[in-house]
């Protein structure tokens, strides 16, 4: 089992995703050194639970795009270790969630490939850690309209395609995000969704999103191939890609399968520079 964990799960109970990661915390507490925080009763014994976060890493399960567990977390200035949710990895892993109450076999199924999950990422150290380096050193043009300023890479490493998604490649792997344009456009963003380590990315596939509290954004990859590593920071720091969407704000690093035919499909830095133009102006006249 997962290790010293503090297990924030959903208290949606009347749905069957809220069902699903009260049973995974339970679980996940079969062993003695993690323990659950109750998120109805935080709320009168917050002194207990800060207590169980500050001596734990926090992993929120969220039942589904509510994301009522995380929002609980924030309020409480607790810092994510980790987080998931189980509408999510259903999809994720093509199981089909009922409208039940009861834990049938879909569900149990769902908590059993979690579990191993979590046990994996633990045991193999599979997810990326804290990275602000860049592959290479960007250097930008700059476009304004009116008091936005939209800054764009002329790297020839880097590739762009017309949904505002960004791959900068070198070798065999692309790291990957989105746009200056959309992240000005988002305003403040307040979750960031990785995609799976491991996970098999087609080009033009979503490859993880981003929310604030204008829209979602989903990220529809540049390239093909596999996912080696994610920015775990943006899970507890989303804001980065508002800050600096290229050299902070990166979503993850894609092992490269056919890049010769998915350039084909690309965008280099001068046509992407007057498509960008092009909306900015329509957005703001």
């Amino acid at each position: 089992m997962v290790e010293n964990y503090a297990i924030l799960p959903c208290n949606g109970l009347d749905k069957c995703a809220g069902v699903i990661s009260r049973e995974l915390a339970i679980r996940l507490c079969e062993n003695a050194k993690n323990e659950i925080i109750c998120p109805v009763y935080y709320r009168v014994a917050e002194a207990k639970y800060n207590k169980i976060a500050g001596g734990h890493s926090l992993l929120v399960i969220d039942g589904c795009q509510t994301r009522c567990a995380s929002k609980l977390a924030a309020e409480k200035n607790l810092k994510i270790s980790q987080k998931l949710t189980i509408t999510e990895e259903a999809k994720n892993h093509n199981i089909e969630l009922k409208s039940n109450l009861r834990l049938l076999e879909n569900e149990n199924a769902l908590i059993e490939i979690i579990l191993s999950d979590l046990n994996n990422a633990q045991d193999q150290g599979r997810r990326s850690s804290v990275e602000t380096s860049s592959l290479i050193n960007f250097e930008y043009e700059t476009y304004q309209n009116s008091k936005f300023i939209f800054r764009v890479p002329k790297n020839p490493e880097v590739y762009f395609n017309e949904n505002d998604c960004w791959a900068c490649v070198v070798g065999n792997r692309a790291r990957i995000g989105v746009t200056d344009f959309v992240q000005q456009n988002l305003s403040d963003i307040l979750y960031f969704t990785p995609p799976e380590i491991d996970a098999e990315i087609d080009q033009f596939g979503e490859v993880g999103e981003i929310e604030s509290s204008k829209s979602v954004f989903e990220l529809i990859s540049p390239v093909s191939g596999k996912v080696i590593s994610i920015n775990e920071t943006l899970v507890q720091k989303p804001e980065l890609i508002n800050e600096n969407p290229y050299e902070l704000g990166w979503f993850a690093e894609i092992g490269l399968t056919d890049f010769e035919s998915d350039k084909e499909l690309l965008i280099g830095f001068d046509k992407y520079f007057e498509i960008m133009k092009t909306k900015v102006e329509e957005i703001n006249g």
